[in-house]
């Protein structure tokens, strides 16, 4: 019999609140405010993530009989129609609460990020290239869910800074068993650089809201960046599950500074409450692990 834990470890659950703050950047940037029903969308994209997980599990199941058989399918803890009917469910549960939250211009994205996540997770992470820019789209689209179909174009860079990181976490994830290259670490320790300059460079928000930007920008490299730099230097196995690790729990510092570069400080406060919640998930024992691939 399945336990609640047994689920909870299948579809990473410290990770998923770091897609929370994927609709709220969105939302912000389109200049939608949080409260009433879009208290939903994160509810979706938490949904959304959390299928993609147990989905990602299902179609890795042989892979990891060899190489990670303490997960919850090759262990034997979860059938793998089990963990096809949660990702299916949670799929489900995704598309209704973007319609819920967002009505049918949120839904009109949601659709195809529900498309991206299955699509990356049967075919597209076979490839490199393919996978990464695919698991790139699905957070994309998850920050345009929340701005909606009406106005994705103010929230493109977001998405696309979102997206970026994504990329570069799923990257780093491919040396999590065999280990990365220098070359691979070094880059993405660039892109990390990038991204914190596009993040100041598009604080142009309320007069006062740049050192809250900087500041939350500063959390962001210093979240992940160092891990990145450790697996360039070294790039064996466990040093790129560390920045890979660390390059999702970046994801929420990077959301606060796109909130805050559009003067939604109170989406900010959102985010910052739910990163130190997830650091004290982190700091309970037998902790979860925590990984996009």
């Amino acid at each position: 019999m399945s336990s609640l834990n047994d689920y909870l470890e299948l579809v990473r659950a410290p990770a998923v609140l770091t897609v929370i703050g994927d609709t709220l950047a969105g939302g912000a940037a389109a200049g939608h405010r949080l409260g009433g029903r879009r208290t939903l969308l994160p509810l979706a994209s938490a949904c959304f993530y959390a299928g993609g997980m147990a989905l990602n599990d299902y179609a890795d199941r042989g892979t990891d009989a060899d190489e990670r058989p303490e997960r919850p399918i090759p262990s034997g803890r979860i059938s793998p129609n089990k963990a096809l009917a949660a990702a299916a469910v949670l799929t489900l549960a995704g598309l209704g609460l973007s319609a819920a939250g967002g009505g049918r211009r949120a839904a009109a994205v949601g659709l195809p990020l529900a498309a991206a996540i299955w699509t990356y997770d049967l075919l597209a992470k076979q490839h490199p290239v393919s996978g990464a820019l695919t698991m790139g789209s699905c957070r994309a689209l998850d920050v345009l869910m929340g701005a909606g179909s009406a106005k994705l174009r103010p929230a493109l860079a977001s998405a696309g800074l979102v997206g970026s990181q994504a990329v570069a976490v799923t990257v780093l994830s491919r040396g999590e068993v065999g280990g990365t290259t220098t070359t691979t670490a070094s880059g993405v320790a660039a892109g990390t650089g990038l991204i914190a300059a596009a993040l100041l460079a598009g604080a142009t928000g309320p007069r006062g809201t740049f050192p809250a930007v900087l500041a939350a920008t500063a959390a962001y490299a210093a979240r992940c960046a160092p891990a990145q730099i450790r697996a360039a230097r070294s790039p064996q196995a466990k040093n790129a599950l560390e920045a890979t690790r660390a390059g999702i729990r970046a994801m929420i510092p990077l959301q606060t500074a796109l909130t805050l570069r559009q003067g939604n400080p109170a989406a900010a406060a959102v985010l910052v409450s739910v990163d130190l919640f997830g650091k004290a998930m982190r700091s309970r024992p037998g902790k979860m692990r925590i990984s996009e691939s």
